[in-house]
């Protein structure tokens, strides 16, 4: 079961019924509501009808479980493998591929690669379809290094080091404009944005604690390339805190808006290099190849991606 509380911001005097709000969440789709995947309570706890008003100031939670292990197919999904062994793999996310099967994400994610390659990988994890193995997230629209587990054990070790924050995780992003400091850290707190909740913002009511180091690697022509690390895991934390900072991620459709020097980029966001302890084999540190859409703006930028492969 997952749930989030919600903050209810309408003009003052007006009201709003309960399905409408969730729904304008964008979370779900109004027949996954009208089908009761999802449930509203008040901050008592007690459930609230789709029916019923909400006013400005009122707080909700909403509930919601994912799609049942039984709809979950494993299917063939191109997996770019950077290391494997009997306890873990890393992998290579191509870009607009989906971590783990969710409501409006049913088929071609990581995730159900991951089930068509191990036929017992679901087994090993209590029969869990939607999340067996997987320790951390990439949005959709981020490439990169991502790794998993093959069994609960080595899960759990891997994911006690996101927890402790001793993994290194390190990131690459091209900006529109650079940061005005050129090294620092971004320690601003995350919260989902109360005007339109398929996006995040920074300060804002029930945010989380959220820090980020980056370091200006090369900028010309308004442009930037910035090397990152996430200290914390917020949804959407590097795309956030850019933005924060006048320099969103080129080619974000949600914070940034549409380039006139490169109209059709995509988001300019990889993940990178990955420092971690595996389970049996010490400490060890992966970098992903550079994706084809870097070389190609960066080469535009008359920026040499590859004299920064050694930061």
């Amino acid at each position: 079961m997952n749930s989030e509380e919600f903050p209810v911001q309408i003009s003052d005097g007006e009201t709003v019924r309960v399905d409408s709000f969730v729904a304008s969440l964008g979370l779900f789709t109004r027949s996954q509501i009208s089908r009761r995947s999802v449930t509203v309570r008040d901050v008592t706890g007690f459930e609230l009808k789709f029916s019923k008003r909400l006013r400005d100031g009122d707080v909700i939670r909403v509930e919601w479980n994912d799609p049942h292990s039984s709809d979950i197919v494993p299917e063939p999904v191109n997996l770019d493998i950077i290391y494997e062994d009997d306890q873990c793999i890393v992998i290579n996310k191509e870009q607009g591929v989906v971590v783990h099967p969710a409501h409006g994400h049913l088929h071609g994610t990581l995730v159900q690669g991951l089930l068509y390659r191990y036929g017992e990988l679901d087994a090993a994890f209590g029969g869990d379809r939607i999340r067996p193995g997987v320790v951390h997230r990439l949005d959709k629209d981020t490439s990169g290094l991502i790794i998993a587990a093959k069994n609960p054990d080595a899960l759990e070790f891997l994911a006690g080091q996101f927890r402790e924050r001793s993994v290194k995780k390190t990131y690459l992003a091209v900006t529109r404009g650079k940061p005005s400091v050129s090294e620092g850290e971004i320690d601003i707190p995350i919260g989902r944005d109360p005007r339109d909740r398929k996006k995040f913002a920074v300060r804002v009511r029930n945010s989380k604690d959220a820090l980020t180091r980056y370091r200006l690697l090369d900028e010309t022509d308004g442009y930037g390339l910035v090397q990152l690390r996430i200290l914390t895991g917020r949804t959407h934390q590097i795309r956030v805190h850019l933005q924060s900072l006048g320099c969103p991620v080129l080619g974000d459709p949600v914070y940034s808006r549409r380039d006139s020097r490169f109209p059709d980029a995509t988001l300019m966001l990889h993940s990178w290099k990955l420092s971690i302890q595996l389970p049996g084999s010490g400490k060890k540190r992966f970098t992903a190849p550079f994706p084809d859409r870097f070389t190609r703006i960066l080469s535009n930028l008359g920026i040499d991606l590859f004299i920064h492969t050694l930061c």
